[in-house]
């Protein structure tokens, strides 16, 4: 294509289009540089060209300007109201800006989008993921939105179903299949890690469909834990839906859901006689060809929101395995023994942050004068700059904060050193890094959530005994963590035994929780064998 593109461009100079397409398969192919050159030209030709603007603003995000990218991907779309790649670009930048209204601004964004061109499944993807993030959007909206990307992209499919020729032997070894674009150094790989390795191969045959070009040392440690390892990235949804069928499939799992590099529009195909959602996604796929979502007691209790699912819930004894990072260093004293005063932190992704978590974090700093509040992953800059004008605006000046930049995860880890409690986010919580968080002896304060996303961040707390870091309503978060920097004695005995906890609750044990999914597995199985329908069920062992 970058030859096509010289070419047209050597036989008329002026072709702007030329210009702005070459920029962008450059851009696509890493040659950056290169394709701001294009862009200038493209541009100097004619500086109204909305496709070089959204362009322009794709590089720039490619390279860190998150302002500037918004400011062409506004302008493209406001010189071509009907470039539905522009609104998609806006609303992936303005996703992760920390400016205060841009998730909903980001919405409106994926839905004008959407208007302009509903058969793009990404838009809709990023519209569903954006929600997650939105504080003043109901469960039930959200679900609604799940269920209108089933309709436009599912429905269509279901004529096509076939049926399946697997051997219905409720006690054979089953063919699992796994389906991810982030089985390489990504959060995923840590919880789905310890379950490969403790896969009984007498039970099952597991298989990998990788749909990512990354390769690194966990995708290579990955690899040599299953039976096959099949990178998809080329493969069309039908020929991917085709190569499960043949690959004899009996239970296909979905680790993506609606994020980046899924492949649901397979799955929508119903490539295996059972199909289940695990792990990366939390929240339902919206899609019937979907049977079950995978979770524990604490995550998803009993009728609490089966109402939002598609998926027939199944409660493991733990949602997931999760590999602590091994050369963490050992858990510390209580910080606030030696500083007298309380250190909370947050080491959570910048697009967690929201006014309104902001606003509740202050009210807790404002109730403890001496307190301070650690900040992690934030580099100086644009981000870090906003991030100190909500707090100020807030009544917590810049002196009661400490940023620090993302760093190794040696030295990551040890950042929980200096903090006493983290503080989740909301109402899309903590998984990862409260997980880490608890490893290194610090609880996490969340807020119970009204949908999955929002309840990740208390299941830890439900399999180690720490309900009392989980708070019921913002008022119940304050007064709970003013409790804590008041009582620092018992909680620098959590800190003390947390690791501990951590280790031998299920949630800590991976060979509880694959025993467990493969009993699940089983479960789910046999009732195909039995021609039965998918059912919710708790698993014990």
């Amino acid at each position: 294509a970058i030859a096509s593109f010289r070419i047209a461009i050597a036989l008329v100079p002026t072709d702007v289009d030329a210009w702005s397409n070459l920029s962008a398969t450059l851009n696509e192919n890493g040659q950056k540089e290169e394709a701001l050159v294009c862009l200038d030209r493209a541009l100097a030709l004619n500086p109204q060209h909305s496709s070089s603007l959204n362009n322009l603003g794709f590089a720039l995000q490619g390279l860190g300007d998150t302002a500037q990218a918004i400011a062409c991907f506004a302008r493209a779309a406001e010189i071509d109201p009907n470039n539905a790649k522009a609104y998609f670009n806006l609303g992936c930048a303005l996703q992760v800006s920390p400016l205060p209204d841009e998730p909903e601004t980001a919405i409106a964004c994926y839905r004008h989008g959407l208007a302009l061109n509903p058969d793009h499944p990404h838009t809709h993807n990023n519209l569903l993921m954006g929600l997650q993030y939105a504080v003043n959007v109901t469960p039930q909206e959200i679900f609604s939105q799940h269920l209108q990307f089933a309709r436009q992209f599912e429905a269509p499919l279901k004529k096509s179903w076939q049926p399946h020729a697997n051997d219905r032997d409720p006690q054979r070894r089953l063919k699992i299949g796994y389906v991810s674009a982030d089985l390489h150094n990504h959060a995923v790989a840590s919880f789905i890690e310890p379950i490969l390795t403790h896969h009984d191969p007498r039970q099952v045959e597991v298989t990998c469909y990788y749909n990512s070009i990354k390769n690194d040392a966990v995708s290579e440690r990955l690899r040599t834990l299953v039976s096959h390892w099949i990178p998809c990235t080329t493969f069309s949804e039908d020929q991917l839906a085709a190569r499960i069928r043949a690959d004899g499939i009996d239970i296909l799992i979905d680790l993506s859901g609606h994020t980046g590099g899924n492949r649901l529009l397979t799955f929508a195909r119903k490539p295996a006689p059972v199909q289940a959602s695990w792990i990366g996604y939390p929240g339902t796929s919206g899609l019937a060809a979907m049977d079950y979502y995978l979770a524990d007691r604490f995550y998803l209790p009993v009728g609490l929101m089966d109402d939002q699912f598609t998926e027939k819930i199944v409660r493991m004894p733990a949602v997931s395995g999760f590999q602590p990072y091994t050369g963490a260093p050992e858990v510390n004293a209580l910080p606030a023994l030696a500083n007298g005063a309380i250190t909370f932190g947050s080491f959570n992704q910048l697009h967690k942050f929201s006014e309104t978590v902001i606003a509740l974090w202050s009210a807790l700093l404002r109730a403890l004068p001496t307190s301070t509040m650690l900040l992690g992953g934030l580099p100086p800059g644009e981000k870090r700059d906003g991030l100190i004008r909500f707090f100020a605006d807030q009544g917590v000046p810049a002196s009661r904060l400490r940023f620090h930049e993302r760093c190794p995860l040696d030295s990551y880890m040890a950042l929980h050193h200096q903090v006493d409690i983290c503080l989740d986010t909301f109402p899309y919580s903590g998984g990862t890094t409260t997980l880490h968080a608890a490893w290194m002896g610090v609880p996490t304060l969340t807020l119970a959530g009204k949908n999955a996303a929002g309840r990740q961040g208390g299941v830890l707390q439900g399999h180690t005994g720490l309900e009392a870091f989980v708070a019921s309503d913002p008022d119940d978060f304050v007064r709970r963590g003013v409790w804590w920097a008041q009582h620092l004695d018992a909680l620098a005995d959590i800190r003390a035994g947390l690791r501990t906890r951590f280790k031998t609750c299920a949630l800590g044990q991976p060979t509880i929780v694959a025993a467990g999914l493969e009993k699940a597995l089983r479960q789910m199985w046999q009732r195909w064998c039995a021609g039965l329908p998918p059912e919710s069920f708790d698993v014990t062992l």
